[in-house]
């Protein structure tokens, strides 16, 4: 059975949070999904709450403090991602966008990312489409066709009966699970490998002596 690794960031505020009660049930289900593929699946969850600080300061001085570097790594090495956002103001959380802004502009090239948003009405359901996914899609993601969106109304008994939010999430999680599928794994990245800035087989020995003029 091979094995993927799949980074949820939750945006989520409050704790606990209708936004990390959404990243878990798509990615439970996009787990169970796999596993009937015979892939297992390895789910690492980045609570943007807990790095909020750290984020701030990586804006400010450029300098990833330990726990963001961690986080930062995790997504940037996983198979896929899964983002969910609370709705402010008809956007993302400036919360989620700030954490974006910390990745390297090319470091969600060519993944598959499944969309995740939250808010009190459904009014605010467009937002996904009209906000979220072209920042997705500038950064060079591949977002899956579903976007999963819940209202408040949506964790109640007055829940929509046409299309659940149940449905909603196991259609996003099929199609990020069939991406994933359909992609080689991706290699862990060690950002403490000189390989991985130096060049393959390069050490910091062989830049030690280009700077010497050996």
């Amino acid at each position: 059975m091979s094995e993927r690794r799949i980074a949820v960031i939750s945006a989520g505020l409050s704790n606990p949070s209708s936004t990390r009660m959404l990243a878990d049930r798509l990615a439970a289900e996009t787990a169970k999904a796999l596993r009937e593929r015979d892939i297992d699946v390895k789910v690492d969850v980045i609570e943007l709450r807990d790095l909020a600080h750290d984020i701030t300061n990586n804006l400010l001085t450029g300098f990833a403090p330990a726990p963001l570097e961690e986080a930062i790594n995790r997504v940037v090495s996983a198979d896929a991602v899964i983002a969910v956002t609370p709705i402010f103001s008809t956007s993302y959380s400036g919360l989620f966008k700030s954490f974006i802004d910390v990745l390297d502009p090319d470091a969600l090239t060519g993944k598959p990312v499944l969309i995740g948003a939250n808010a009190g009405t459904a009014r605010h359901s467009l937002a996904v489409d009209y906000a979220i996914r072209p920042l997705f899609t500038y950064l060079h993601a591949e977002p899956v066709s579903t976007g999963v969106f819940a209202a408040s109304s949506d964790w109640g008994a007055s829940a929509d009966e046409v299309a659940p939010l149940s449905s909603r999430v196991e259609r996003g999680a099929k199609e990020l699970a069939e991406a994933i599928a359909r992609r080689e794994p991706t290699g862990s990245t060690d950002p403490f490998d000189p390989a991985n800035y130096l060049g393959e087989g390069r050490s910091f020995g062989h830049l030690l002596g280009g700077l010497a003029g050996e």
